[in-house]
């Protein structure tokens, strides 16, 4: 069925499915949205004959949204080295907790697996542009390589190829932990962080755990990595210190436990980990303000989550 068999609200229904796309292949919520928004600004200048003539406006926009998503990521490199500090995908929140005052966003389009776990998406940003978008499209959303090689300009062969060595990646950074576990740890490193317990925050820590931290340039925070377990500990100690009345909130960052720091109901610092044989591995803390836009007027936290109303710190 063409364009003139396809109602507005069918076009509309595709955004969920591109929006979902575009941030697993971006990481960025705002890059997101402005490649959708390009693939629809494009649709809608082609001539009425030409969107008559397309079979599929949900494959056609997915293709575009595609090729834009691969021109950002190829012009990624170059700005990321501008960026201050590490970079980091942007952390989602649960959808009751989206601040829906900031406006039109992705919110309550997003749908939270493990393929937009921070870990994941570290992952992703190992792999080239080209790699990406296989394996995204092809292993997430299970595009046809057909339909990816239009996108890649590449033969099917090539873009399974691509996808092949991109699985291979994944497959070694993904070490599967259950919710439950997974929760347990983040709750104890919260208790532990709360008391200023050192000796107890280096033992749930891997001795070899990681720590990165993104700040943009816009905060204050550490522009290298934190490497070992009691570098660590000292690190989140000292931060505690100096933070005063700083609140600690379990709750869902990218569809798995995580950690949200507050202070005087604004959300200062979004935390995610990567937790293996019940210990820390790594962390993921975001504190630009830029990628905190959808949790810094949200719903009142305190109404959700696992556990009693958290203590100062």
């Amino acid at each position: 069925m063409g364009a003139a068999g396809t109602s507005a609200d069918e076009m509309a229904g595709e955004r969920r499915q591109l929006i979902n796309v575009a941030y697993r292949l971006l990481g960025s919520l705002a890059e997101s949205e402005d490649a959708v928004q390009e693939a629809y600004a494009r649709w809608y200048a082609l001539p009425r004959g030409r969107q008559d003539e397309i079979v599929s406006p949900g494959a056609w926009l997915t293709t575009v949204t595609g090729r834009i998503c691969l021109d950002v990521l190829g012009s990624a490199r170059a700005r990321r080295e501008r960026y201050v500090g590490a970079w980091l995908p942007d952390p989602l929140p649960d959808r009751a907790e989206w601040d829906h005052g900031h406006g039109a966003d992705p919110a309550d389009q997003m749908v939270l697996d493990e393929s937009v776990t921070m870990a994941f998406l570290v992952v992703l940003e190992s792999m080239t542009p080209a790699e990406r978008v296989a394996f995204v499209l092809h292993d997430v959303f299970r595009y046809p390589f057909a339909e990816i090689a239009g996108i890649l300009g590449r033969t099917p062969a090539a873009c399974k190829q691509l996808a092949a060595s991109a699985r291979r990646r994944a497959r070694v950074a993904r070490a599967p932990v259950t919710a439950a576990g997974q929760a347990e740890a983040v709750r104890q490193v919260k208790e532990a962080w709360e008391t200023k317990d050192i000796a107890a925050l280096v033992d749930l820590l891997d001795p070899a755990a990681v720590m990165t931290a993104d700040g943009g340039g816009m905060v204050g925070t550490v522009l290298r990595p934190i490497e070992g377990g009691a570098r660590i500990a000292q690190y989140m100690v000292a931060l505690a210190g100096k933070a005063p009345g700083l609140e600690l909130l379990e709750r869902s960052v990218n569809g798995v436990p995580g950690l949200v720091a507050r202070r005087a109901g604004v959300v200062m610092v979004v935390a995610s980990f990567d937790v293996a044989d019940g210990r820390v591995t790594r962390i993921w803390v975001v504190r630009n303000p830029e990628k905190l836009r959808p949790w810094a007027r949200g719903t009142d936290l305190s109404g959700h989550g696992a556990g009693s109303p958290p203590s100062s710190t």
